[in-house]
Parts: C-alpha cells; structure tokens; sequence
C-alpha cells in the first residue's frame, strides 16, 4: 500500500482522531486549563510517538512545547512543521450551536473549538506523514515538528524557545498551515505577512480632574491635546505624517500587482462586509495592496475624562490611546517605535506631560517569490484540491513566522485549508470536512514536492 492508498482507506480513522483532540479544553489564556493543557501535550506527544516520530515534550516558561523528530539522512531536506496545540476561549457560550469540545459534523462542517485554529489544520500534516510510516514507505525529507501551547495567549515564550533550541530547530523551510484560503474553492499560498508594532500614548495635564468652569480656558486639556496629535498622524492623502515612516519600506512589485490583480476580489462585496460607508486609505493603491502590502497606522483606543451616565463638567487630569502600526519588508518595529515616539514629542505641548509606552511587535516577512519554494507549494495544492491555488498576502502577523526568520534563517510556507469565515476566535468555530481532506492530500503531496527541492 502506498501512502496515498493509505489515505484513501483511513479517512474515518483520522476523523476520528481529530475529534479526540478537539475534545481537549487546551484553553492557554485560562488558568482554569492548566491541566487541560498537559494533558493535550502528553496525548500529543504519545501520538507523533505512536506513528513512527520521536516525540517528547520540552519545557518553556509557560506552557510545554511538543517536539517531534524524524531524520534519516543529512543529505535530504529538512522540513520544519509548526502549529500550535491550545486555543482560544469558548466563550460566550450560548452563542454556540454545538458544544464546543464537543465535536460535531454538521451539514459537512466539523464544528469545534480548534476544528480550524489550529487543531484541524495541523492535522492534516500529521495524517500525511502518518501515511508514510504506516506504510513503511521511506520518507524522502527530514522531519521536524515544533507545536506550541501559548500561541493564543501571546506566545511569550516561544521566541526564547527558538533562541534556545536553534542548533535542534535547524532546518531548510518551515511549514505553517495556520491562515486560510482565498475565498471558496480558492485555495491559496500566503507568501507574505506584515509587521507589527505597538505603543501606547499617555498625556496628563493637571494631577487631579478640574472644574472645567474654574479651570477651562487657563490649563490645557489632555483630551484636546491627545486628539489635535491624532489627528496629525495623517495626511489627506492617508499617508502616515510620521517623519521617516516610509524610508526603508519596500515597494509593492510587478509580480505582485499581477497576482493581486488574478484574484477574485470583489471591492463592493469587501466593503458591504465590513458596514462602513466607504472605502478609505492611501492614495494610489488598490484596496488589496493597502492591507496586504502597505504599512498603516491605527488608533485602536482612546479614553480619557468622564465617560459615565450624563454629564460631568470636568478638564481631564490625563487621556491615552493605544496605537498599531502594521509594517512591511525592511521596517524594523524598534525603529519604526522610535520614530513615532520622536514625532509625538515633537509635537506635544510643554504646558501637559508625554508618556511613550513602546511594546515591541513582529517583523514583516516574504518567502522569495523567485525560488523553489512557491512552486513546489503550488504543486502540491493543486494536487490535492485539483486547482491552481493563487498566491496572496495577509494584513495580520504570525509573529514567530518573523522569529524563525530573524534566529533560524529560514523561510515560512504558509498554506491555509480553511476559509475566512470559519469563526476562528468566535462561536461556532468549523471546517469543512471537504477542506480537511483536500488539507490531507496536499499535505501528502507537499512531502513529495518539497523532496524535489534541493537541499
């Protein structure tokens, strides 16, 4: 039996499967699950060993990393797999139909907490090497699984994890399948990711709240102060007004355009799913170019004075915002952070006091669009879903996608199974048991494809 008959003849066992790791609670932001969350580890643990990998699980900070090994010769390929074993929060719970650690097929969707983020979508990984050595069929790469608990809880730890473990993580590409598809029967490679950095901003005025009577008029208010400095983060044009933003950020390439310009994107339909009014950003780029290719700046809060049941006539002793900055290739979030904190206190007032809170963020990464690494990617999804996948960016960051560049040196394959609107993070989280599949035989595929590669 080759592995791919294998497949063909275990679809319920690997159903079955799956459920029993969906039934985990492995909540990591919730104390709660602490155990939750070791038991998921050793069951995982136990399973990669039961298949024919080397397995244990390895201590962090917080929560343990599962990692499993199979390496047979130094000539071949190495293949690094990351996913992650906990999940986010259940709640609100009467919002769901099902559930949730309580796996259920409904209308050919696997709903369950996980089912998409990131249970179901490692799986797939899982099953396809398992088609391998159930079958005793050599392996034509080196394998490396890495499966963190903390990934939806910050992560914190992982970073040193790396750092740490850089001689046992060494490996030619790294394997991600935690995005999504295009859009339906879409399939598609993310090839790129954007940045983050993220500080907080802090002015006080007088030490305590004053009579905006007494008072209004002879001391400056905080609030006032805050909103002129956030109202001048932007041009008309949408461009960010910091001095320097946009010195070292890569352009949006030909390549690129043209395989934006392939997709399916409809603009109207985009904006009817967000309720706004209109559309809105950066003159001179296409909407997908804005959010995928572009750097941005966002106010994500602002708060400030009295905000309770009517009225209170007050100058505010302090106002704060907290302020994302999503970056591209060859910004550096500390200088990026630097940067806005030099034009804010260049700005402010000295009559109130400025506080810059820095918290750091990720780097934008790219896998080389010239190499052999998106074609081998591509091959392999057309294999299993029977259709050219197209090649897409994500606005969002997967962080240790930047810390695998920065400490391994190596590139990410992002390949998403699901779909967008799989209520990753919400009630009634699913995948189509179609997409899982198809997941399965591209994952099977990816084996052989990556094996062309050279090493």
């Amino acid at each position: 039996m080759n592995p791919k008959d294998y497949l063909d003849r275990h679809k319920k066992e690997r159903l079955d499967q799956l459920f029993e790791f969906l039934r985990f609670p492995s909540v990591s932001a919730q104390s709660k699950h602490n155990q939750d969350i070791i038991n998921c580890a050793e069951w995982l643990s136990k399973h990669l060993n039961d298949i024919g990998l080397e397995s244990k699980i390895m201590p962090t900070g917080g929560h343990p990393v599962v990692f499993a090994s199979r390496v047979d010769s130094p000539d071949k390929l190495t293949v690094l797999y990351y996913g992650h074993y906990d999940v986010q929060p259940q709640e609100p719970l009467e919002l769901w139909k099902t559930k949730p650690f309580e796996p259920e097929v409904i209308e050919d969707k696997i709903f369950a907490r996980g089912a998409t983020d990131d249970k179901g979508q490692l799986w797939t990984h899982v099953k396809a090497l398992e088609a391998y050595t159930a079958t005793d069929t050599a392996l034509p790469i080196n394998i490396k699984i890495l499966i963190e608990g903390e990934e939806e809880s910050g992560a914190e730890n992982l970073a040193r994890f790396v750092e740490e473990n850089a001689d046992l993580l060494k490996a030619d590409i790294v394997v991600v399948s935690d995005t999504a598809q295009f859009g339906k029967d879409k399939p598609a490679v993310t090839f790129g990711l954007r940045g983050v950095a993220f500080v907080e901003v802090k002015i006080t005025g007088p030490n305590r709240d004053l009579h905006s009577g007494s008072f209004g008029g002879s001391v400056a208010n905080p609030i006032n102060v805050l909103a002129r400095i956030v109202a001048s983060l932007h041009d008309d044009d949408g461009r960010v007004a910091i001095d320097g933003f946009y010195d070292n950020v890569q352009p949006v390439t030909d390549w690129e355009r043209q395989q934006f310009a392939k997709l399916p994107f409809d603009e109207a339909e985009y904006l009817a799913g967000t309720g706004a009014k209109g559309l809105y950003g950066e003159k001179g780029y296409t909407t997908l170019e804005r959010i995928w290719a572009r750097p941005t700046l966002d106010v994500n809060g602002i708060t400030g004075g009295y905000q309770g049941e009517g009225g209170k006539t007050i100058i505010p002793s302090w106002a704060s915002c907290k302020i994302t900055m999503r970056l591209v290739p060859n910004q550096k979030q500390d200088e990026i952070c630097d940067k806005i904190e030099k034009y804010i206190r260049k700005i402010c007032p000295d009559n109130v006091t400025c506080e810059i809170i820095k918290h750091g963020g990720a780097a934008a990464v790219v896998v080389p669009t010239d190499g052999p690494w998106l074609d081998a990617a591509g091959k392999a999804i057309k294999t299993g879903f029977g259709i050219e996948p197209v090649f897409m960016k994500e606005g969002g960051s997967i962080p240790v996608v930047g810390t695998f560049k920065d400490v391994l040196g190596l590139d990410t394959l992002l390949l998403g199974w699901g779909q967008n609107d799989n209520n990753a993070h919400s009630p009634n989280e699913h995948i189509a048991v179609a997409d899982f599949e198809r997941g399965c035989y591209s994952a099977l595929a990816l084996i052989d494809e990556l094996s062309k590669v050279k090493a």
